[in-house]
């Protein structure tokens, strides 16, 4: 029965992963789109590509980040393995209802701030705050500001060097070499989204695993988990999300394949670096930052606030809306447990 039960969450882990690919393709794939460098096909191929790549580069500090540094994995695990099924499937739950909510929306919310949000709504109800790993969800509140305005700066800085290293080229030159450049600045993005985003739910799959059936053995991240979660990541990317593709790509600012070479590359290089830290950030928002940094070095007219502003609603209200709802299903999970035993 137990074991069962474990296979069945570490699937719904999955399920998860293949949605935040879903949920978060538009980020890897809005600027190449917007800018016409690939179609969506062949552009969502290419991100679930390099989403995959990054199993063998991006290492697991993020993994291990999510997996003890958000809730006490120790107390946690003392409280048996019920407590530590009925918690992370609460937590998947209320991230999964979340993500697929602002996906119908169009908004690009975090699908890391859901997570992360239905893991604290879930351990609440059992551990209380002292469940809670304070210096673990203070980093991750203060990447919420950081990593959009790391991504912008970047975003700002790459638009004026790539702008300046051409300024005597012919317009058509500069759209020609830039149209390729972008190949590469969109698998350096698509890549950094698996070595983040992929990562995380490595995490709560240890946890779920090592809380329960594997209580004897010591907290690692696996190759099968690695790949296993990579796949899944990838498989979402590929079939992807076209309502917040319409967002980031056209709605935002009009971008040229300069403008998209500068927003992912500064984007990127953001969440690669900040992975090799062991932070989980969202590449929602720094994707964002970087396109808003990208559009404003034409003046603060070209970027359409208005849209920039809901999308910032959606970061404010990610976390706590994610936590309310791993707190229902919690609430409906023990009352089902109970009604069966």
């Amino acid at each position: 029965m137990l074991l069962t039960a474990v296979v069945l969450i570490v699937a719904v882990a999955l399920i998860f992963d293949f949605i935040n690919g879903f949920h978060d393709a538009a980020n890897s794939i809005a600027t190449v789109v917007g800018t016409r460098v690939l179609s969506p096909n062949l552009a969502v191929a290419w991100a679930a590509f390099f989403n995959f790549i990054a199993a063998f580069g991006g290492g697991v500090k993020v993994a291990n980040t999510m997996g003890k540094g958000i809730i006490d994995f120790e107390m946690l695990r003392a409280q048996g393995s019920e407590a530590v099924l009925i918690v992370i499937f609460s937590a998947l739950m209320g991230a999964i209802a979340w993500n697929l909510l602002t996906w119908w929306w169009g908004l690009p919310s975090s699908s890391s701030h859901a997570l992360a949000g239905g893991m604290i709504g879930a351990t609440l109800p059992v551990l209380g705050f002292n469940g809670l790993v304070g210096s673990g969800i203070g980093k991750i509140a203060a990447f919420i500001v950081l990593s959009p305005l790391i991504g912008m700066t970047l975003g700002t800085v790459m638009m004026l060097a790539s702008t300046w290293s051409v300024h005597r080229q012919t317009p058509l030159k500069v759209d020609t070499w830039f149209r390729r450049l972008q190949l590469v600045s969109s698998a350096i993005f698509s890549y950094s989204h698996g070595t983040n985003d992929a990562q995380k739910v490595m995490g709560i799959i240890a946890v779920v695993l090592y809380g329960t059936i594997w209580k004897d053995r010591p907290f690692e991240i696996t190759t099968w988990m690695i790949l296993s979660c990579h796949a899944a990541i990838a498989m979402g990317t590929f079939f992807g999300g076209w309502r917040i593709v319409k967002t980031m790509g056209h709605s935002l600012t009009k971008l040229a394949p300069i403008g998209g070479f500068a927003a992912e590359t500064g984007g990127g290089v953001t969440i690669i670096a900040l992975a090799k830290l062991g932070i989980p950030v969202s590449t929602t928002h720094t994707i964002t930052g970087a396109i808003v940094g990208v559009g404003s070095t034409r003046g603060w007219r070209a970027v359409k606030w208005g849209v920039a502003g809901r999308i910032i609603w959606a970061w404010v209200f990610t976390i706590p809306a994610a936590a309310l709802m791993a707190v229902l299903v919690y609430g409906v999970s023990r009352l089902v447990v109970m009604a069966l035993s």
